[in-house]
C-alpha cells in the first residue's frame, strides 16, 4: 500500500514533478466513487474540487433514498447502474459503518386512476429486475402504516428500498481514496483547460495541473466543464427539490418509505424516516435558471404541507426543525449522460440526477471501463486502505450509549449537542480525521452537531469553539499538507 494523498485547502498546486494519470474534477458522490476506483491501481490521481469540503454540492441535500431502481426507465444506463449500484453500496456500508435501514416502499394509490396504474408499475419493476413487488389492499396498508390519511386504496410493496446517510457516503469515499494515495485538491476551481497530448493543462485558482486523463464529475456544472474542452453534448437545469424535516417525535407515525404513485408531471412527494430519527417531506419540482438558487419558498412549504396533510394528516402536528433545498441536474432526457471522448482521453459524468447516491460505486465501474477506452491502462488491482465512517444512525449504537468506549476516553461521554445527543469525542475525532470538515456546515455532516431541533442554539458556542482550537492547531486547515 503506497503513502496516503495529500488534502490540502490554501496554498499553490505543486507545480513540479510527474503529472497525474487522471484529475477528476468534483468530489460529490460520484467524483469521489470514481476517485476510490482509481485507487485501486497504480495510478498517480488527484481529485479537484472547487468549494471547501467534499461532498458540498447536489450530495448533500437530497432524500437519502438508497433506490433499487425499480421505477427506473426499463433498457437505460440508469437503470442497470442504479440496480447494480444498489447491491454494491448495501454491501460497502456493512463494511465502512453506513447507516442503512431496509425499510421498503410503498407507493399508496388514493384514487382508480392510481390503483389501476399498480400493476403496469409492478410489470416495469419486473422489466428492471425488481420481481418481489407485491400489490396489497387498503385493509393490509392500514395495517403496516396505521397513520394514512383516509382514501388510500392500495399500494405497491417494494422491498430493499433503503435509508441511508449520503453525508458519511461521501465521506468514507473519499477518505478510503485520500488514505489509498488520491490528492484532493479543495477551494481549487477549475477555470480552463488547456487540451494536449501528452498532457491537458488544468488552470485553476491555486495553480496549473497536469494530466493525461481527465474526469468530469461537476455535477450541475458538468455542461459548463464540458464546454471548457470544447464539448457541447447537452444543457444542465437546475430542478429544485425543498425538503422538510419533522421532529424525531414524528418518527413513529411512519414505517416505509411513503411514494406517491407518479403522475403526469413526475413522481411527486414522498415521506420518509431518516437514519437520523426524523421524518422528511419532499421534494418539490421547480425547474430554474439560477445553479445556486438553494433557497427555500413559502408557496414551495405552503404546497409540501398540503400534500403532507393528505398522506399523513398527524405530520402536521408535529414540530418542523429544519427546511432545505437541493438542486439535482436535469438534462432533458431520462437517462444518464456518461459518455467517453477517446480522442481527448476525457470522460463526463453528468445528468446523474437524484438517484446518483444509490449508483455511485456502479457509475465509478462504468467510468473505469471508459478510461480505458480512452487509452488508460489501469495496471493490477491491490487492496483499498480501511475506513470506518462514524456513525451517525439512530438504529445503530452511538458513541454516547458506548461504555467502553467511554471509559477508554471520557469524551466519547460527555455531550455537547443535546438535541442529536453528540459529544466531544466525536467532534474532535471529526476535527482530526483524514478530510476535516472545513467549516460548521461539514463539521454537523460529520457528526451531526448544530443539526437538532435547536439548530444550535443551545450548542453553537462550544461546538465554535472546538472548531476554532482544531483550526488554530500547527498544520491544520490547508497549512503544512493538511
Amino acid at each position: 500500500m503506497r503513502a496516503a494523498g495529500k488534502v490540502t485547502r490554501t496554498g499553490p498546486l505543486p507545480g513540479g514533478g510527474a503529472a497525474y494519470d487522471v484529475v477528476v474534477v468534483g468530489a460529490g458522490v460520484v467524483g469521489t466513487a470514481i476517485a476510490r476506483a482509481l485507487a485501486r491501481h497504480p495510478l498517480r490521481v488527484a481529485l479537484v474540487e472547487a468549494a471547501n469540503d467534499v461532498g458540498d454540492g447536489t450530495s448533500k441535500a437530497n432524500t437519502a433514498i438508497l433506490h433499487t431502481g425499480f421505477d427506473a426507465v426499463p433498457g437505460t444506463l440508469e437503470a442497470r447502474l442504479v440496480r447494480e449500484g444498489h447491491r454494491l453500496l448495501t454491501a460497502y456500508a456493512r463494511e465502512t459503518g453506513i447507516p442503512v435501514e431496509p425499510l421498503g416502499a410503498l407507493l399508496v394509490a388514493r384514487d382508480e386512476p392510481q390503483r389501476a396504474a399498480l400493476p403496469h408499475l409492478a410489470e416495469k419493476a419486473g422489466r428492471n429486475g425488481h420481481r418481489s413487488t407485491r400489490i396489497i389492499d387498503a385493509a393490509e396498508l392500514a395495517a403496516r402504516e396505521p397513520h394514512l390519511g383516509p382514501g388510500a386504496l392500495a399500494a405497491l410493496d417494494v422491498p430493499g428500498e433503503s435509508i441511508v446517510c449520503p453525508w458519511t457516503t461521501v465521506l468514507a469515499y473519499a477518505t478510503q481514496a485520500v488514505r489509498s494515495g488520491v490528492d484532493l485538491y479543495l477551494n481549487c476551481r477549475v477555470e480552463e483547460v488547456r487540451a494536449g497530448d501528452p498532457h491537458h493543462r488544468l488552470i485553476t485558482r491555486r495553480g496549473t495541473l497536469r494530466t493525461r486523463h481527465l474526469v468530469n464529475a461537476c455535477g450541475l456544472y458538468a455542461d459548463a466543464f464540458d464546454a471548457l474542452v470544447g464539448r457541447e453534448d447537452f444543457t444542465v437545469t437546475p430542478r429544485r427539490g425543498q425538503l422538510l424535516v419533522f421532529d424525531k417525535f414524528a418518527r413513529d407515525l411512519v414505517r416505509h418509505i411513503l411514494l406517491p404513485v407518479p403522475g403526469p408531471l413526475g413522481k411527486g412527494v414522498l415521506v420518509s424516516p431518516t437514519v437520523y430519527g426524523n421524518v422528511m417531506l419532499g421534494p418539490t419540482a421547480e425547474d430554474l435558471d439560477d445553479k445556486t438558487a438553494t433557497g427555500t419558498t413559502a408557496g414551495g412549504i405552503t404546497g409540501l404541507l398540503e400534500q403532507g396533510g393528505r398522506v399523513l394528516p398527524a405530520l402536521l402536528d408535529e414540530e418542523v426543525t429544519a427546511v432545505y433545498a437541493g438542486l439535482r441536474a436535469a438534462t432533458g432526457r431520462e437517462d444518464y449522460r456518461i459518455a467517453a471522448h477517446p480522442a481527448l482521453r476525457y470522460v463526463t459524468a453528468g445528468g446523474i440526477r437524484s438517484t446518483g447516491l444509490s449508483a455511485s460505486l456502479a457509475i465509478a465501474e462504468h467510468v473505469l471501463g471508459l478510461l480505458a477506452d480512452c487509452g488508460l491502462a489501469p495496471g493490477p488491482e491491490r487492496p483499498l486502505a480501511p475506513v470506518l465512517v462514524p456513525n451517525l444512525g439512530e438504529a445503530f449504537p452511538r458513541p454516547y450509549r458506548d461504555a467502553g468506549r467511554i471509559a477508554r476516553d471520557p469524551d466519547f461521554g460527555a455531550v455537547v449537542c443535546h438535541c442529536e445527543r453528540v459529544t466531544r469525542g466525536e467532534i474532535r475525532a471529526a476535527l482530526a480525521s483524514t478530510i476535516p470538515p472545513g467549516g460548521l456546515d461539514g463539521l454537523r455532516r460529520r457528526t451531526r452537531a448544530r443539526g437538532g431541533r435547536c439548530q444550535g442554539n443551545f450548542c453553537g458556542a462550544e461546538v465554535r469553539a472546538l472548531f476554532e482550537e482544531a483550526r488554530n492547531l500547527p498544520g491544520a486547515y490547508g497549512r503544512n499538507g493538511r
